[in-house]
Parts: C-alpha cells; sequence; structure tokens
C-alpha cells in the first residue's frame, strides 16, 4: 500500500477564525512535498483563533510533531491562540515533549568561553592527568617496594621463571641492537673529537673525552632511551592487551593481584637488565673509539687503555651505575601505567603506547639531568 503524502490546507473557521488541516502521514519520509506550502501558511499573518485539526492524519513521528510544535510557536508569537483539534492522547503527548523552539548550534569553530577559561582550561587538565599517573605510578611502586604479592592478603615471592624470562627478552635479546649503537655512537664521539682536538695539537685527549662522556653520561643514557623504546612499548601494549581482553579483572576476580603478577617481574628484569645493557654499551662504545682513534690519529691500543686508564677513575664509572637501576624502574612504572590505562580500542592502544614511549624517554632525560646536577652539587 503507498504511502500518503502529508498534506495541509487552510479553511475559514466557523467562529471567524481560521482552521488549517493535516491529512495523510505526518512522517520524516513524507512530509518533503508539503514543506513550502506549510512554510508559506507558518509566516501568513492572520487574527482570531487558530484551530488545527489533526483528525485526517494517518500516521506522525517526531519531524511530523516538531513541524506541528513549530507552527503553533509561530502563531503565537503572531498573538494568535493557536488549539489542537481532532489528536489522540498518544500523539498529544508526543508534541507537548517537542521544544518551542530549535536549539540553534554555535558557529563552527565558536569558543564563547572567557579568555581565561581558554587559556588555562588544557593546563588544568594536564595537571590533573600528571597527577593521577603520579598516584598510579606510586601505588605501583608501592607494592613492588612491598614485595611481590600474587594474591591480596597474602604474600609470596615471584616466580623465578617469569623474571628469566623477562631478562631474555628485555636484556639478552636487546644486546645485538646496543652493542651496534653504541659502537658507532663511539667512534662518532671519537671522530668528531679527533678532528677539532687536532688543531690544538691534542689528539690523545679524545681518550679522556669518550671515556668520561660515555662512561658518566652517553651510555646509560642512549641504553635507557633505547630500552624505552623497545622494552617500554612491549610493556604498555602487553598489559594494555590484557587489560582490553578483560584478563586484569579475571586476575582480581580469582583473588590474584596484577601488580604482583604482571608488573612487579618486569620490574625486577629491567632493573637486573639495563645495568648490565650498560656494561655491555660502555664496552662497545670504548671499543669503537679505540678503533676509530687508531684509523683518524694512529692512537695504538696500548696507548688508548694507558690514557684510559689515566683518564677515568672508579667514580665515572659509579656515577653511570647508580643511575641505572632508578632508570630501569621509571620505564618500567610509566610503561606499566600507561598500560593500565588503555581502553576497549585498538586506538587507545596505540596512543596509550606511543605516550607510554614519550613519556618514558622523557622522564630518563629528565631524571638525568637531576643526577647530573646532583653529581655537581656534591662534586661527585
Amino acid at each position: 500500500m503507498a504511502t500518503k503524502s502529508a498534506e495541509i490546507k487552510a479553511e475559514n473557521a466557523p467562529d471567524g477564525g481560521e482552521r488549517y488541516v493535516l491529512t495523510g502521514e505526518w512522517r520524516n519520509h513524507s512530509i518533503g512535498k508539503t514543506l513550502k506550502e506549510f512554510e508559506q501558511l507558518e509566516k501568513a499573518e492572520g487574527q482570531g483563533r487558530l484551530e488545527i485539526d489533526l483528525s485526517g492524519i494517518e500516521g506522525i513521528d517526531t519531524a511530523g510533531a516538531w513541524l506541528v510544535r513549530r507552527l503553533m510557536s509561530a502563531k503565537a508569537h503572531q498573538g494568535r491562540e493557536a488549539v489542537l483539534t481532532g489528536v489522540g492522547g498518544t500523539v498529544q503527548e508526543l508534541i507537548d515533549v517537542m521544544p518551542e523552539e530549535a536549539p540553534v548550534p554555535p558557529p563552527a569553530g565558536a569558543d564563547r568561553r572567557p579568555l581565561f577559561e581558554k587559556a588555562f582550561t588544557p593546563l588544568g587538565r594536564m595537571m590533573v592527568d600528571l597527577g593521577g599517573d603520579f598516584y598510579a605510578a606510586m601505588h605501583i611502586l608501592g607494592s613492588a617496594v612491598r614485595g611481590a604479592q600474587l594474591k591480596f592478603g597474602r604474600g609470596s615471592g615471584v616466580s623465578p621463571a617469569s623474571v628469566v624470562t623477562h631478562i631474555d627478552r628485555m636484556g639478552v635479546r636487546a644486546v645485538p641492537i646496543i652493542v651496534l649503537m653504541s659502537f658507532l655512537i663511539g667512534a662518532i664521539i671519537a671522530q668528531q673529537g679527533a678532528f677539532q682536538l687536532r688543531y690544538f695539537g691534542a689528539e690523545i685527549f679524545v681518550v679522556d673525552l669518550v671515556g668520561i662522556l660515555q662512561l658518566r653520561e652517553i651510555g646509560v643514557l642512549l641504553t635507557s632511551i633505547m630500552i624505552a623504546g623497545r622494552s617500554g612499548s612491549a610493556i604498555t601494549a602487553e598489559i594494555g592487551s590484557m587489560k582490553m581482553r578483560e584478563e586484569i579483572d579475571a586476575l582480581t576476580v580469582i583473588g590474584l593481584n596484577p601488580i604482583g603478577v604482571l608488573i612487579f617481574p618486569r620490574l625486577v628484569a629491567l632493573t637486573v637488565a639495563l645495568p648490565l645493557l650498560t656494561i655491555i654499551a660502555n664496552f662497545s662504545a670504548l671499543y669503537g673509539a679505540a678503533v676509530v682513534a687508531y684509523t683518524y690519529s694512529g692512537i695504538t691500543f696500548d696507548t688508548y687503555l694507558s690514557r684510559l686508564h689515566e683518564a677515568v677513575d672508579h667514580s665515572s664509572v659509579a656515577a653511570g651505575m647508580i643511575k641505572a637501576p632508578f632508570m630501569a624502574l621509571v620505564i618500567g612504572i610509566v610503561a606499566a601505567v600507561e598500560g593500565m590505562k588503555v581502553g576497549g580500542s585498538a586506538e587507545s592502544l596505540g596512543s596509550h603506547v606511543t605516550a607510554s614511549v614519550v613519556k618514558a624517554i622523557f622522564a630518563v632525560i629528565a631524571l638525568d639531568a637531576f643526577f647530573a646536577v646532583f653529581y655537581s652539587a656534591i662534586d661527585f
């Protein structure tokens, strides 16, 4: 059966007023043909009482009810009384819930907030987010300091097999890329230093430059940045995917502590692996520098080692190695916090993995700057 289009006719009422008769289907798909006529009647001026007869309507939806309500509001603004007749209870209720005026959306790009609010709202949100991240990080750190609490209310040791597995993934498998990166970094520093010191006839001091810079700063810093990008992102992705599949909620339901089961072994593995990788990176960088020093400056390996022993003391080695466990904790905690914040979508997982890497690298550099200032203050 074909749908009857909506129609509206204007008639004279017996009491001298006007009467609009609505017939047909007043639904979204059938009111298009009568909209032009409807708008003309809506704008038409008149006097006296207006009767809107809905007895001929065969069906109505929110679009039709809104048009009727709009017609009544337009006539009310003209100072005329609009009365509905022939309307059932359901249709009356539908028309009554329609707003008298359509809400006008603000222009695209318009922001009517005060300048103070617009300027400081992003800062306030950032501070709230930082506060939430700090609270979550302290919760994870506190749980780690307390110990590997696998079950709620019952402290128990973490599985050594889990720690060894993560040491293999985060440490052993990272050795090739750490060795290659550190070798190249040491070679580049030695090459650039030799070229500059050659003007002063002091090429031998390139050994001092590479040794002190690598052992105190560059070795642990670049190793931590590499681990933040490699292992930190992996931790966030693993924990985030578990969060998406509600595996972390399942651990909580069966009485296991997700921090003790998932995060604590990774923190222990990072704390063990990063100092060892730093030692490997230092040896690789010093070897790369020795190769370049021999190639470009003719400094033999015996001379290189002799000068290195004179330039570097135990404090230089300790200054870099002391930073490594702290940087490992920072990387692991930041990665775990971002992993626990993952929502239920792949987009959320990707954004938090990216945020994990960026925040971890920033935190590592900030921590290195803090140690540099601290060492300078205590003359270490």
